[in-house]
């Protein structure tokens, strides 16, 4: 095992922005996989800033993360729906769109679904 690993979002080893300036994704790798802080900014919606990135109907990663502030709003392919924000932890399954509520930039850590999310 190593020893103490320190990593910054402000320093990424990656950032992939979304389409028409809507955020952006900075992803930082570890061992078990990579971690990734998003900037969703008011008005983004999945379908329309990361669908033509990924070319997919709906955002296919599954996602384990936390809101650290603004609220966004889930839709599964089924009809499921919820709401996050501040202090929510959340697990979504592949095949949903998603969307910025209210006008403050959502922000969100997840440890499962940004590998590969908005990858060019």
């Amino acid at each position: 095992m190593a020893g103490l690993i320190r990593k910054s979002f402000d320093e990424p080893e990656e950032v992939r922005p979304f389409e028409a300036g809507m955020g952006e994704l900075r992803l930082v790798n570890q061992e078990g996989g990579g971690v990734g802080r998003a900037v969703f900014q008011p008005g983004w919606k999945w379908s329309e800033h990361v669908k033509p990135i990924a070319g997919t109907e709906s955002c296919q990663a599954s996602h384990m993360g936390y809101v650290l502030s603004g609220r966004m709003k889930i839709v599964m392919d089924d009809g499921e729906e919820a709401e996050f924000g501040p202090g929510d932890f959340m697990i979504c399954p592949p095949g949903h769109d998603a969307w910025v509520l209210g006008d403050e930039p959502c922000v969100a850590l997840d440890w499962q679904g940004f590998v590969d999310y908005a990858k060019r």
